[in-house]
């Protein structure tokens, strides 16, 4: 589109669109030789007209995804695209990180191992390394886990957002809200979650946290006869062992008074 050139009257549905596909646009400018931004130079490189390039930066501006640079008519990418690429960088760490753990934690164990990232209202299945044993109890990647599961209740015990938590346990019906909350306790006080459904699936989960808070969970996750629910067995300290170990080398860190 030339300089000057008003836009063509859309329907709401494509306003919406070409919203999108600009901000995306406007985004793809940045870069290591282009940290920041003047209207004329989007105006140039994107075809559009100097109007609808203010308008776009000030509604970036107001949504976060930009932010304008101190004394001058510059712009920048804005705190939450910076946050969401720390999250996306912290989320690729973990799943170049944690196969190796999972691997090393599944042979000496004997149990499935499930590491679980969280999505957008609860904790997504994103990487399984299953066990060599005649007995194979699993869960398949990109599995939604329930916010009662025993890796969401873990996610929710340590969420930095405590109001976010308390808002998804509120969604919940009563009783099983009220029994969520104080497991949610106990695996603040303890560190960790043990659960056995009805079914006589035992999970052992707990946190990894890297230097902006929990960043995934992992879980054991086996029969009753497999897998031990106490805390002290053996299996539980040995899961415990590598999330503090996978902690450390996100630099992350353990929560005081959970050992």
């Amino acid at each position: 589109m030339a300089e000057g050139q008003v836009d063509e009257p859309v329907t709401a549905r494509e306003q919406d669109i070409q919203a999108v596909s600009r901000t995306a646009q406007i985004l793809g400018l940045f870069g290591p030789e282009t940290p920041e931004l003047s209207v004329a130079e989007t105006t140039r490189r994107l075809g559009l007209n100097r109007t609808t390039v203010h308008r776009y930066f000030s509604s970036m501006i107001s949504s976060g995804l930009l932010e304008r640079v101190e004394d001058s008519a510059l712009v920048r990418p804005g705190r939450s695209i910076l946050q969401l690429g720390s999250f996306m960088l912290g989320q690729q760490r973990i799943m170049q990180m944690a196969p190796a753990y999972l691997r090393e934690l599944a042979l000496e164990i004997k149990v499935s191992i499930v590491l679980s990232l969280w999505g957008t209202s609860g904790p997504v299945v994103s990487l399984v390394e299953e066990a060599d044993h005649a007995t194979l109890v699993t869960v398949r990647v990109g599995s939604q886990l329930a916010l009662n599961s025993s890796q969401a209740k873990v996610f929710l015990a340590f969420l930095p957002d405590q109001f976010h938590a308390d808002r998804l346990t509120g969604s919940l019906p009563e009783p099983q809200r009220t029994e969520t909350r104080h497991r949610i306790e106990a695996i603040r006080r303890a560190g960790m979650s043990s659960n056995v459904n009805h079914r006589g699936i035992c999970v052992l989960a707990a946190p990894v946290f890297a230097a902006r808070g929990i960043c995934a969970t992992i879980a054991a996750v086996g029969t009753e006869r497999m897998l031990p629910e106490a805390l002290d067995s053996r299996e539980a300290t040995a899961l415990k062992a590598v999330c503090k170990r996978l902690t450390k080398e996100m630099g992350g860190t353990w929560p005081a008074g959970t050992d």
